[in-house]
């Protein structure tokens, strides 16, 4: 299948670049005049709904529509940009549809034109990037990180030296095209002979148009493991795959593509040795139920910045990825986390869950959290609402802790042993101290209060007198904190009062940054990594930059000093 449609795709290039002498009569032509309406079956056919094509301004678009518009002389294409602020509707036009967009207003009407490159061959762009002598040496390629969005580039500098060693192609191992205009795959086995050894390959931000295609030029790399086709838009698969196209294929990118789950999953079904899988940033809505498809043993899926907010929808639709380890649904606005039914958990096998950047304000939810996750490791919770509840700004990591007894690592922070007997106790303490209610009422609304009861013992028992040296409030250290506009010194005057943090000496000190910020207020453009913090020492000033250790390791105890810099325009 992949020879024929290759064949068919070398053909169809050739085709459409000499159908493109005659668009300049069809733009002209009268839709009466059956030369003109010979033209047009034969533009349609050249350049099918689906087209991916590139415009010198760097915009990439799809093609949805080739014909007439009501009220205009001549062909237009309808198209829908990758870009949505480039378009101009939705594909109606005087009240009429032409055709629909995935993302609403992308779509706009444009001639055909000569400006409109429709891609080249798979060896066409790896020759290009790595065989060919068309590099400047001082150029500075930028590197694109998973599902980053182009958030996270990396310049790597002289690539071109590096280049110069990967000339024989067939020992390259990972392969990076990204946006070099991939639209075709090649005569079968030409790829094979040229690059056999791929492992890693990525084709984000290219014109592709199929999974067909996509399959056309995997089948030829037999070792792939790695495939990243982010920023890419596919027709909906119609047919089958070969069962070699990506028989090794362990991990799959597919952020920024707006794939729909259910059409993941037809893909998904030819890909036995699925691991690791990244569908962010594809607007979705929600996951459809149970199919009757093979499901590989996937074991990582990221939902980062979609709109699944429905909790309870999203952890049934996963009931059939038995493998599942590692779940993220950061920033999907799920604002509860409903108690669990009495059947057993759909995805009771997640150690690790990432929800930062939601709606969640209510603890409870973390009770339930621990019902629906039972084998929970690692939680990702910043950015949610919590923190501001209760009263508990302050504590809020100490409360987690102690509500999941399975977690061992809390916003990407271990948890020490210690760390976690002193959240436990306050834990106590504090439930002690703002709950009313029988014991029943406290159970209920407290579902780890009966266990860390019998862990540590009541309250009254673990912290029974004042003055007692086990008390939890004697373990709160106080640490004074003044904020500086440059690296402090002895003689230095502070920009802002004296600022009081009360905390355990067993905090992190990436726990303790993300405290100061909110103690200082700082706006939320400020990141962590802009917060440089500073302990004042007899013999001067030590800034505390490792994350890994906490206040008591750097000597920090009660009354200590503290200095605060932030490395931002914004002071």
């Amino acid at each position: 299948m992949c020879e024929a449609i290759a064949r068919a795709l070398v053909m169809a290039v050739v085709t459409l670049r000499l159908d493109i002498l005659a668009i300049a009569s069809i733009v002209k032509g009268s839709g009466n005049d059956a030369l003109w309406q010979s033209r047009l079956r034969n533009l349609r056919d050249s350049v099918p709904v689906g087209t991916r094509f590139h415009i010198t301004s760097g915009h990439l678009g799809t093609i949805k529509y080739v014909g007439p518009v009501d009220g205009t002389p001549g062909i237009w294409y309808g198209v829908e940009w990758d870009d949505p602020n480039r378009g101009k509707h939705d594909g109606v036009k005087d009240g009429r549809r032409y055709f629909t967009c995935l993302v609403p207003n992308a779509g706009s009407f444009i001639r055909p034109s000569k400006s409109l490159n429709f891609g080249v061959t798979f060896l066409a762009a790896l020759s290009a990037k790595y065989v060919d002598d068309t590099h400047d040496v001082s150029d500075r390629e930028k590197i694109i990180f998973g599902s980053s969005k182009r958030a996270i580039e990396v310049e790597a500098v002289g690539f071109d030296k590096v280049r110069s060693k990967l000339r024989d192609l067939e020992h390259l191992r990972e392969v990076s095209l990204d946006n070099e205009k991939v639209a075709f795959a090649d005569t079968p086995g030409q790829i094979r002979r040229t690059c056999p050894n791929v492992r890693g390959l990525d084709l984000s931000t290219n014109l592709l148009p199929s999974w067909q295609i996509v399959a056309c030029i995997t089948v030829e790399l037999p070792c792939l493991e790695r495939l990243i086709l982010n920023q890419n838009r596919f027709l909906a698969l119609d047919g089958e795959l070969p069962s070699t196209a990506f028989e090794h294929v362990v991990e799959l990118q597919l952020n920024d593509t707006l794939i729909t789950w259910a059409e993941f999953r037809e893909v998904a079904c030819f890909m036995s040795a699925l691991r690791v899988v990244e569908l962010g940033y594809n607007r979705l809505t929600s996951l459809s139920a149970k199919s009757s498809k093979f499901v590989p043993l996937i074991h990582d899926l990221n939902f980062d910045i979609n709109e699944l907010s429905d909790w309870t929808s999203v952890a049934t639709s996963l009931s059939d990825f038995v493998a599942l380890r590692r779940l993220v649904l950061s920033r999907n606005g799920i604002r509860v986390i409903p108690p669990l039914s009495p059947e057993c958990s759909p995805i009771q096998n997640v150690q690790s869950l990432a929800l930062s950047a939601n709606r969640l304000d209510d603890w409870q939810d973390l009770d339930r959290l621990s019902q629906w996750c039972p084998r929970l490791e690692s939680l990702n919770l910043a950015g949610n609402f919590l923190s501001e509840s209760d009263g508990l700004a302050r504590h809020s990591r100490q409360y987690a802790i102690a509500k999941i007894p399975t977690l061992l690592v809390l916003d990407g922070s271990a948890i020490s042993a210690k760390e976690r007997t002193d959240s436990e106790l306050f834990y106590l303490s504090f439930i002690s101290q703002h709950s009313s209610g029988n014991e029943e009422e406290i159970c209920r609304a407290h579902p780890q209060w009966t266990a860390l009861c019998n862990k540590h013992g009541r309250p009254a028992e673990a912290l029974p007198r004042k003055g007692d040296d086990n008390k939890l409030s004697n373990s709160l250290i106080t640490v004074n904190v003044y904020r500086c506009l440059t690296r402090p010194d002895k003689d230095q005057r502070h920009t802002s009062k004296l600022t009081q943090i009360k905390t355990l000496p067993t905090t992190k000190i990436a726990v303790f940054r993300l405290q100061l910020t909110k103690a200082l207020k700082l706006p939320r453009s400020v990141g962590r990594n802009m917060v440089k913090i500073w302990l004042c020492m007899e013999d001067g000033f030590v800034e505390l930059c490792d994350d890994s250790h906490d206040l008591s390791w750097f000597g920090i105890e009660n009354g200590s000093d503290v200095f605060v810099t932030v490395n931002s325009t914004e002071q």
